[in-house]
């Protein structure tokens, strides 16, 4: 795919091995199982019920949630070459695919308009850039995940 995106560097490829080492720490990785296996809330109240605050459910989403609002964040301030990223960081899509339906509430909830902001962000802008790399793809995934 033709791109108008600056070449990516070593240090791309460097951050993006780190950040594949932090996934593979133990509470991390378990979290991340956790919430693939059971994070699928379609409203505030389910939410609340799956992730009572204080529990070890809401630990795991929010450890879940603030780690891809990070990678976010290197990709929505240009710290990350998205193209490389997008390339093997479809787990960022997952993430996003599940809290999409309750993100709106949440951010109301908290009071806080920027709620997963980057998330949201850098998701828009990958599945963009899919479809137009592969057309269908990213429906097709969407639809696995949901």
């Amino acid at each position: 795919m033709k791109t108008t995106a600056p070449k990516a560097t070593f240090d791309d490829v460097d951050l993006i091995l780190r950040l594949y080492e932090m996934r593979r720490e133990p509470r991390l990785r378990e979290a991340r199982m956790w919430f693939a296996s059971s994070f699928k809330p379609r409203t505030l109240d389910e939410f609340r019920t799956l992730c009572p605050a204080g529990s070890d459910t809401n630990a795991s989403y929010r450890m879940v949630t603030t780690y891809w609002e990070m990678v976010a964040s290197f990709l929505t301030s240009g710290v990350l070459n998205p193209d490389l990223f997008y390339q093997s960081g479809r787990e960022l899509l997952f993430t996003w695919q599940r809290v999409r339906p309750i993100l709106p509430a949440l951010r109301e909830s908290y009071r806080h308009s920027l709620e997963l902001k980057n998330l949201e962000d850098a998701a828009l802008a990958y599945i963009d850039w899919w479809n137009h790399a592969a057309p269908g793809a990213y429906e097709a995934f969407a639809e696995r995940v949901r």
